[in-house]
């Protein structure tokens, strides 16, 4: 079998969210593939819609049913198990692709003996196939074999997991399992997925629908989501340290950890919650600081981080209280001028 397309699925059934991403899978122009949706004990009628297309397409989809909830981590492994396809494909279960989305990457890899490819995407608000914000999820100047520059640059920007596809020997040879029963699990193992290919092609094409909605966990914040994301990023050190490629790309790394432990969690923690606890903002900083106590140093830190934003860092670790105040009026005055657009 040439491919496999692992869906995990949670609570998706309503505003035809499922439908949707299904169906855009049922329909694409390869003939020599399989779904396999693994439903993560979902609490709605999700199941029952797996269970639908099971019957109506026997031959291409197939199910698997979690006694348990053990997040998207599980669920990928639980596919990845079952997987029979040469390459794997993961989409998210409120996200949709174009018809010919698996048959332009495969065509690319067979042309360039790629062992991972991938491709933009566009951010959209509702279901139809045009063309919304498209995303660059990757550069050009990626392609090709992957020296330690290539490595580099996708340790940096590397895009998401699910718009790409990867051989399975290699996710099964190396052993690139996913973390369980957090969110935020490809933040822990995507430089894995990334660094440990031989050979990457990247396409200039948006050929995937990433669907913005209130409900996905890019959009959830609460403290609980940010201790995953903190231990995510935990993992994703430990990930490149055991696997004997943290020193060829330090720099990076740092910074990514830097972004993701840090920035994301302080910034989206305090900006996304009424009452944020001091404690745990103070708790943040203190962790970090011990991870990275060289953090300024960092080249990519200096370059990219702007200056307002450093100033708000040293604020906070020196001054918890004080930050949470500021950063609080700061993002209602962004709000009260600039509407949804503040960042």
């Amino acid at each position: 079998m040439k491919l496999s397309i692992i869906v995990p699925v949670y609570n998706m059934a309503s505003d035809n969210k499922l439908t949707f991403c299904l169906d855009s899978l049922i329909n694409q122009t390869i003939d020599d593939y399989e779904i396999i949706a693994v439903d993560d004990a979902s609490t709605d009628n999700s199941l029952e819609i797996l269970k639908e297309y099971k019957e109506k397409y026997p031959d291409k989809f197939s199910y698997i049913e979690s006694p348990v909830n053990t997040h998207q981590g599980g669920a990928k492994n639980k596919g990845i198990k079952a997987a029979k396809g040469d390459w794997i494909g993961f989409i998210d279960s409120d996200d949709w692709i174009s018809p010919n989305y698996y048959e332009t990457m495969l065509k690319k890899a067979e042309e360039t003996g790629a062992d991972m490819v991938g491709c933009d995407f566009s951010l959209v608000s509702e279901h139809s196939f045009e063309v919304g914000t498209i995303q660059a999820n990757g550069r050009e100047d990626q392609s090709g074999v992957l020296d330690t520059a290539k490595k580099r640059s996708l340790v940096l920007d590397g895009g998401s997991l699910c718009v790409k596809i990867y051989r399975r020997e290699r996710i099964i040879n190396d052993g690139l399992w996913f973390p369980e029963n957090i969110f935020y699990e490809d933040n822990a193992v995507g430089n894995s997925y990334l660094v440990m290919a031989n050979h990457y092609e990247y396409m200039k094409l948006p050929m995937y629908y990433y669907y913005q909605h209130s409900t996905s966990t890019v959009h959830t914040v609460d403290m609980n989501r940010c201790e995953d994301r903190m231990q995510a990023s935990r993992l994703m050190l430990k990930e490149a340290i055991k696997r004997g490629y943290y020193d060829e790309v330090k720099e990076e790394l740092d910074y990514k950890f830097i972004i993701l432990f840090y920035l994301n969690t302080v910034f989206s923690y305090v900006r996304g919650t009424s009452f944020p606890k001091l404690s745990f903002v103070k708790k943040i900083g203190r962790e970090f600081i011990e991870i990275l106590p060289d953090y300024e140093n960092n080249k990519y830190f200096k370059e990219r981080i702007n200056e307002e934003e450093k100033k708000m860092i040293k604020l906070q670790l020196k001054n918890t209280c004080g930050f949470v105040i500021y950063y609080k009026m700061l993002w209602a005055y962004r709000k009260l001028r600039y509407g949804k657009e503040a960042n």
